[in-house]
């Protein structure tokens, strides 16, 4: 992807003027746990992956280093069941509150934002 454009997507047309991507075409994409308020990690979207997160119930992600869609859980097991998604107030950050199943992360822990806190005031 190059520029602001983003690739052909059946993504809503108003949801895809409203959106402010990276020069590559992408939105951070937060995952976070809907009853705990839990974060649980951060994937990338496109319009396409935006369109299927909002259309399957699955949070669906572009890989930055394969250049392909994933469907988390697909591989494994460890699905996000989308609950709500809203666009921050700038439009260019996508919120997905999910029903986590087993660990968010690869690393097989519950969240991303696990491995201590860094120091402040240093």
């Amino acid at each position: 992807m190059t520029g602001n454009a983003p690739r052909p997507s059946s993504l809503a047309p108003d949801i895809a003027a409203r959106l402010k991507r990276s020069p590559d075409g992408l939105v951070p994409a937060i995952a976070q746990q809907y009853d705990t308020g839990e974060v649980l990690m951060l994937g990338w979207m496109d319009d396409e992956a935006l369109h299927r997160t909002l259309t399957t119930g699955r949070c669906t992600y572009w890989s930055r280093s394969r250049q392909e869609y994933w469907v988390k859980g697909d591989t494994s097991g460890h699905v996000q069941h989308v609950k709500s998604v809203a666009l921050d107030c700038d439009a260019d950050t996508v919120l997905v509150k999910v029903d986590q199943t087993g660990p968010a992360c690869h690393t097989g822990t519950r969240t991303c934002f696990d491995s201590g806190s860094l120091p402040l005031g240093r």
